[in-house]
């Protein structure tokens, strides 16, 4: 009995531990706030830990833009900045971007968006918004903006990815579960 406690308050430990960590910046050089990089104009702000949650940012017109520094603040700022794009559905997380029932290329109504599914016919073009699904270590997922294709990758620009991770990423353009799906202007 006394190992089943042991290892049950170890895992307990651990499990608040970890989500401390998600929330404090370990960078040496970065601030919470910081620029780190920008597409079109519109800016990525460094967010310390990926947990680490601040005010909700809203547009000048009281626009929802989301939580400040986190991916889908950057999404949605982006979306409205650089191509004026207001989604109806103004809340939720990374992978309430994405509508399970939508069939290949039909409108998120919720995003005023189309939706493709990773496997489409179709590919991913500039300006189109990458949704990574949840893990175990992420219940939220995960969205991105597309900000070059060629013809055997793509990159994404990103923000709250993590502490010392890239704000843009190369991917190989395949039929993969790693990219869950896209969605694009009309």
């Amino acid at each position: 009995m006394k190992k089943i406690i042991l290892l049950l308050l170890t895992l307990l430990i651990l499990y608040i531990s970890f989500n401390l960590l998600k929330k404090v910046n370990f960078h040496p050089t970065n601030k919470v706030g910081d620029v780190v990089d920008s597409f079109h104009d519109v800016k990525v702000y460094f967010n310390g830990g990926v947990g680490h949650t601040d005010e909700r940012n809203l547009a000048s017109d009281g626009y929802n833009l989301g939580i400040k520094y986190q991916c889908v603040e950057f999404v949605k700022r982006y979306y409205y900045k650089a191509l004026k794009h207001k989604m109806p559905d103004s809340y939720g997380n990374a992978i309430d971007f994405f509508d399970k029932k939508l069939k290949d290329g039909e409108i998120n109504k919720q995003r005023n968006l189309y939706q493709y599914h990773n496997g489409s016919t179709s590919s991913p073009k500039i300006n189109d918004i990458i949704i990574f699904d949840k893990h175990l270590f992420n219940p939220y997922g995960h969205v991105a903006i597309v900000c070059n294709v060629n013809e055997n990758n793509i990159t994404i620009i990103q923000q709250n990815a993590g502490v010392f991770s890239k704000t843009r990423v190369v991917y190989k353009l395949k039929k993969s579960t790693t990219i869950t799906i896209w969605i694009t202007m009309f």
